[in-house]
């Protein structure tokens, strides 16, 4: 954005917005009952609304383009996994969820299984994917914040970190519930309106099309700044102007022939490359290249084992969706389980119009913004390609519309995600009270965020993968032998979460920590939930049956409250809890 001053007022128009409409609700907000699930009560549309305004996290917004514009068409399984992923939640899940009654998933393992170990460990493990789906919503709001005003990086992820907990605070499930339905709205405007208007300009500049025969190059004479330390691949040799440090030595406004291999820019330094030149990449990238970005299975991103990953990749972000405990906490506020699967119904619909979106971003950022693969900031290609493609006034003006819709983003996701980890925190780690519910708010997001100071170049939209394979080894066994299975017991469900889980995450740690990409042990890693959710499911399965005098002796009826309508007479609602003793 040419005048970081539209990006300002973009981000200070959602903050206010956000604080405004949370601070109406406040007045709806009462009893214990308002800030864990508004009090049951939240319509089908309206809730879908909320769905999509947590769902659509930084990983949607900004992160699917950019993998798109790093490795082509294999990176479309992340929308459509994030879509059909409803599908099984609506079939398998949604409606006996609710009826079970429980506010958080801990509640429903506790519930059906009748055990204060389970619960103790489903606490655990919504934790864990709480910090691990959050971290990527700061790391992508530091990303916009520097891209739209140039400030510091930490500034955006701080900015977020203070407002979810004052929402959360404040009016809890009921306040956010209203936030996070304009926010969706806000989203799908933000992508939509510019896309018109980068399509006019694309058609205006006479329809330039992706030279799939050659990789990624500089369709005029680009330069480069490089806003923090980046080692980056040059493939092809290309003599460019530099100014600032470069390979230990500094320039000033010095012609250097950089040869192929490796090069490492300092902060600041700025690189001028010729036109046509082709398009060096930052080293923790490998992007595809000619044909192989349009040519699915192709082993884009330096994958060896790309069929593996694809079907990993598929079996996460299917099973990985009825995991996330931000996404399952929402069904406990529907009145009713048919309120709970028109829900879902309407959460497909809004979530196949705002994915048509990033597809057409990502296409567009391969041709004008491939410099992005230099620094590996790729994530920013959507808040860059207004400016780059259609300049000036408008190209400003849109680019705030931009910035206002990702900054959403990571609000509604991260106030999604923090109610999530607060109702677990405050039940099973303090006593369960609203005051208690305040104080886990702000424990839960100060972790991620802490770590997030460390993580800045982690790519969005991989992370959040991660998160969907810990949830699809954890709590998709969980809760569907839990709502489908009688003979499940209470060690069988601990022992698969433990190994399960406890696979996946040290996966997604090795992953994190830079573990190796090659041969299959860094497939195996990049991608677990294929051997994870599996072998969570097998042992669940084996352990039950071989103690089966564990099965709760109240199972029967707990499956009939799980599955019978609401019309008869069975049960009602549970009130909310303290701690359990």
């Amino acid at each position: 954005m040419s005048d970081p001053t539209y990006g300002v007022l973009a981000v200070t128009a959602v903050t206010l917005a956000t604080i405004l409409i949370g601070s109406f609700a406040l007045r709806f907000s009462r009893t214990t009952s308002d800030f864990y699930v508004a009090s049951r009560s939240v319509s089908p549309v309206w809730n879908a609304s909320a769905i999509g305004g947590e769902y659509l996290s930084a990983a949607s917004f900004l992160g699917v383009a950019g993998l798109i514009l790093t490795y082509g068409v294999d990176m479309l399984w992340f929308p459509v996994g994030y879509t059909a992923g409803y599908l099984v939640l609506l079939v398998l899940v949604a409606a006996p969820l609710r009826r079970s009654g429980a506010y958080t998933l801990p509640d429903f393992a506790q519930a059906r299984l009748e055990s204060m170990l389970v619960r103790r460990i489903a606490s655990v493990m919504v934790v864990l994917i709480g910090w691990l789906y959050l971290l990527p919503q700061f790391v992508g709001a530091g990303l916009t914040l520097r891209v739209a005003t140039g400030v510091p990086g930490w500034l955006g992820g701080l900015l977020v970190a203070v407002i979810v907990v004052f929402s959360v605070a404040t009016g809890g499930m009921r306040s956010i519930t209203f936030v996070q339905a304009f926010q969706y709205w806000l989203k799908l405007t933000a992508l939509a309106v510019p896309v018109v208007f980068l399509l006019i300009a694309w058609q205006a500049d006479g329809r330039p099309a992706l030279d799939d025969s050659r990789p990624p190059t500089f369709r005029e004479r680009t330069t480069v700044t490089v806003r923090t330390d980046v080692s980056f691949v040059v493939t092809d040799p290309v003599r460019t102007v530099v100014t600032g440090r470069l390979d230990g030595t500094t320039y000033d406004a010095a012609t250097r022939r950089l040869d192929v291999g490796a090069h490492v820019a300092r902060e600041g330094a700025r690189l001028t490359f010729p036109a046509g030149a082709v398009v060096p990449h930052a080293e923790k990238l490998e992007p595809s290249s000619g044909h192989d970005w349009a040519r699915p299975l192709s082993g884009a991103g330096g994958r060896d084992h790309p069929l593996y990953s694809t079907y990993s990749l598929i079996l996460a972000l299917f099973f990985g969706t009825m995991g996330l405990p931000h996404v399952l906490v929402r069904f406990y506020t529907n009145p009713d389980g048919r309120a709970a699967r028109r829900t879902t119904l309407v959460v497909l619909v809004l979530l196949g119009a705002f994915y048509l979106f990033p597809t057409v971003y990502g296409v567009l950022a391969r041709i004008y913004t491939p410099d992005l693969l230099l620094t590996g900031a790729t994530d920013g290609a959507v808040l860059l390609l207004p400016q780059r493609v259609v300049g000036g006034l408008a190209g400003d003006l849109l680019g705030a519309l931009v910035t206002a819709g990702a900054f959403a983003a990571f609000l509604s996701t991260s106030s999604g995600l923090t109610v999530s980890v607060a109702g677990v925190l405050s039940q099973d780690v303090l006593r369960g009270g609203v005051r208690d519910f305040r104080v886990a708010g702000a424990l839960a997001v100060t972790v991620p965020f802490l770590v997030s100071l460390g993580a800045g170049s982690l790519a969005v939209a991989d992370v959040v993968g991660l998160a969907f394979a810990v949830a699809a080894a954890s709590f998709c066994p969980l809760l569907l032998l839990g709502i489908w299975w009688r003979r499940l017991t209470d060690v069988g469900a601990a022992a698969g979460l433990l190994v399960g889980g406890g696979l996946a995450t040290a996966a997604v740690a090795a992953t994190i920590g830079g573990a190796t990409r090659s041969g299959w042990l860094g497939a195996l890693l990049a991608q677990p939930a294929a051997w994870t959710v599996p072998i969570a499911f097998l042992v669940m399965v084996v352990v039950s049956r071989h103690t089966q005098h564990r099965v709760p002796p109240n199972v029967r009826r707990t499956l009939v409250r799980l599955h019978a309508p609401e019309s008869l007479p069975l049960r009602r609602d549970p009130p909310v809890h303290r701690r359990p003793a």
